[in-house]
């Protein structure tokens, strides 16, 4: 009887129930777009703001002035700060990722310390400040600072004997910042005179970001993104510990030493040419992980776009919120971010979710 029977029909309206692995997929995909509207968005309204408000905006039909402000002074801030930014956003995800800890910092191999020590040492010896208009100066300045942040990583790396062990590699890098930092200040108080440069460069800013500087930021954030991306599974094998990850065969020893190249160079460019702006690398991955969970592979990607509309927000609000005058960016990151993670932890499931 059942033989000659015609199989039964799906219901009017039903549909085949989502994976989770799909429903986050999506997810991924809707927090991306969402994303990058928001960073063409503030891109947008940052051409536009500054000390003259919307005038520049509205007077470019016939004032050669406002084309220049415009293009020359707005929209290359406002892009590097979106650089800066992603590049502290991907940097975040790498070193929470690298040495499972949602507390690390791109800052936590000891290249801020770094970064300052080399721009101390640069104004005591040269007399540099970062006010001045000239471009070797400028450019001095952009060179210590990430050549301080190099050597800094690369004595971490000396100290912990190479990346096999990432306790080692962690304690090292924060011996390496108290060190460092505490000889940045030594050099500070030796030569006072340099004291008010320094607070510019440790307090943050974007407002000396122009089209050179935009250049070498994007470089490095495409290979930086590019690297990340293509070594993500050796994160993925170390959220299941370091014998899981080595039984799945993966090469730890020279992977782990590319996502350290990748967090020294993102975070070197970064503080480069921006001074050290504080959270937006830590806030960033914590951001994307409280809307959704995914590998690694989307990770990066996702905190770099974060990272990026954090501080191009930050940067925008700093520079209207008292307009004529700004306030320094690296303060309202440090107090915005602090306060994200702090009601992140206030919230029920801010420990066990996104922390």
């Amino acid at each position: 009887e059942t033989q000659g029977a015609r199989p039964r029909r799906n219901p009017v309206g039903w549909r085949a129930p989502v994976s989770p692995m799909a429903r986050v997929h999506r997810r991924a995909a809707w927090l991306a777009v969402l994303l990058l509207g928001l960073s063409v968005l503030l891109m947008g309204i940052g051409a536009g703001v500054g000390s003259t408000g919307w005038a520049s905006i509205r007077n470019l039909a016939g004032d050669p002035a406002a084309w220049q402000i415009v293009l020359d002074i707005r929209l290359p801030r406002t892009l590097g700060a979106w650089l800066a930014g992603a590049l502290l956003g991907l940097a975040g995800a790498v070193a929470q990722g690298l040495f499972r800890n949602p507390l690390a910092d791109p800052f936590l191999l000891g290249s801020a310390s770094g970064a300052s020590l080399g721009v101390a040492l640069a104004l005591a010896l040269f007399g540099a400040s970062p006010l001045a208009a000239s471009w070797l100066t400028t450019l001095g300045l952009t060179g210590a600072a990430f050549t301080g942040a190099m050597a800094a990583v690369l004595l971490t790396l000396a100290l912990a004997r190479g990346v096999q062990h990432t306790l080692r590699l962690l304690l090292a890098g924060v011996i390496v910042g108290v060190v460092l930092g505490a000889m940045g200040s030594l050099v500070t108080l030796m030569v006072p005179e340099t004291m008010p440069a320094m607070q510019a460069f440790l307090l943050g800013s974007t407002g000396f970001v122009g089209w050179p500087a935009c250049v070498p930021m994007g470089l490095a954030f495409v290979l930086c993104l590019a690297t990340a991306w293509t070594v993500s599974p050796v994160l993925d094998g170390l959220t299941l510990g370091e014998a899981t990850a080595r039984s799945l065969g993966l090469p730890l020893g020279p992977l782990r030493l590319a996502l350290v190249a990748v967090m020294a160079l993102a975070t070197g460019a970064a503080v480069a040419q921006t001074g050290l702006i504080a959270f937006v690398g830590l806030a960033a991955p914590h951001l994307v992980r409280s809307v959704v969970r995914t590998t690694h592979a989307r990770l990066v990607g996702l905190s770099a776009l974060a990272g990026g509309v954090l501080l191009l927000a930050a940067d925008l609000l700093a520079r209207s919120w008292i307009a004529p005058q700004e306030l320094p960016v690296g303060v309202l990151t440090a107090v915005l971010g602090g306060g994200y993670l702090l009601w992140l932890m206030h919230r029920g499931r801010g420990a066990k979710g996104a922390l």
